[in-house]
């Protein structure tokens, strides 16, 4: 049985919906919310809430695992549902993480998502990580009502990539996970073939990233939009001084300014510009572009 957390919100559905017929347990805070898909059952159950978790998780054997929505204590979080998986029997974990994870990463939230990793890694359970870079309607989200994209991104690049190319992504490696588990139980009774979860499995302790087909700056992004959108769009370089002090402006905590100023400043320092293939390689597609994005919408 696949679980997966976060099954009600943008990415979660999406890849939900791309495994009808599996067997599934969604993990969900409101049931009442949960999407209606063939094979799947429903369970009550938060981040980091232990108890509620080990009912949830029973008899899953691999989680979908997708990152908690931000917040000051979301590792912490990340790591107590992990553990109630580990004590449940869950036997995999993948896990959406961020490209160029790292305790140094300039996207302060990239910092949340290597210690995420790092402490799956220490359980000694399966993983697969996905590192996906920033999503496309990330730039979308960026337009102020006055038609300009600000933030401190310079001149730098990034390969954003669609939530749609994640999703199918995960749902291919989930299936894949499914089969090799159906045929390592028909195939053999020997401890070696069933000891692992994923054996038989390519995808186990592999870590992708997940990007668009081509790397754009926010000019670009901005040229795009207005030839699509027929207004003018355009993007206004800011100095970090300067996002920070627009940004506090909403009152939100530090830690939320943070994440949105170091976005934009991980985009300048070229750390979201990379371009992967594995969106092609895993599902034989050719991940979406940012203009076709955009003229779908």
């Amino acid at each position: 049985m696949i679980g997966v957390t976060g099954a009600t919100g943008q990415l979660g559905s999406r890849i939900v919906a791309r495994l009808a017929g599996v067997p599934l347990r969604l993990i969900v805070r409101d049931p009442g919310r949960a999407p209606s898909v063939p094979g799947a059952t429903v369970a009550q159950a938060a981040y980091g809430e232990h108890a509620a978790l080990l009912n949830a998780l029973d008899g899953v054997d691999v989680l979908m695992l997708l990152s908690a929505s931000e917040s000051a204590d979301r590792v912490a979080l990340h790591k107590a549902t992990v553990d109630a998986a580990v004590a449940a029997g869950v036997r995999r974990i993948v896990y959406t993480s961020f490209v160029g994870a790292s305790p140094g990463a300039t996207f302060t939230f990239a910092r949340d998502h290597w210690h995420t990793e790092q402490h799956i890694r220490s359980t000694g359970v399966d993983f697969t990580f996905l590192r996906d870079n920033l999503y496309l309607d990330f730039v979308l989200g960026g337009v102020g009502e006055d038609g300009v994209i600000r933030g401190p991104a310079g001149d730098g690049r990034v390969a954003a990539v669609s939530r749609d190319d994640v999703a199918a992504v995960a749902a291919t490696i989930l299936r894949a996970a499914h089969s090799a588990s159906s045929a390592s139980s028909a195939s053999s009774a020997s401890s070696a073939s069933s000891a692992s979860g994923g054996s038989g499995d390519e995808h186990v302790g592999a870590t992708y990233d997940l990007t668009g087909p081509r790397a754009f700056t926010l000019a670009e992004a901005a040229a795009v939009l207005t030839d699509v959108w027929g207004r003018k769009i355009r993007y206004e370089p800011e100095t970090l001084d300067e996002a920070y002090r627009s940004r506090e402006s909403y009152g939100a905590p530090a830690w939320e300014v943070a994440g949105w100023v170091t976005s934009y400043a991980a985009i300048a320092s070229g750390e979201l510009s990379q371009v992967s293939t594995a969106v092609r390689d895993i599902t034989g597609v050719e991940p979406t572009g940012f203009e076709e994005y955009v003229r779908a919408q």
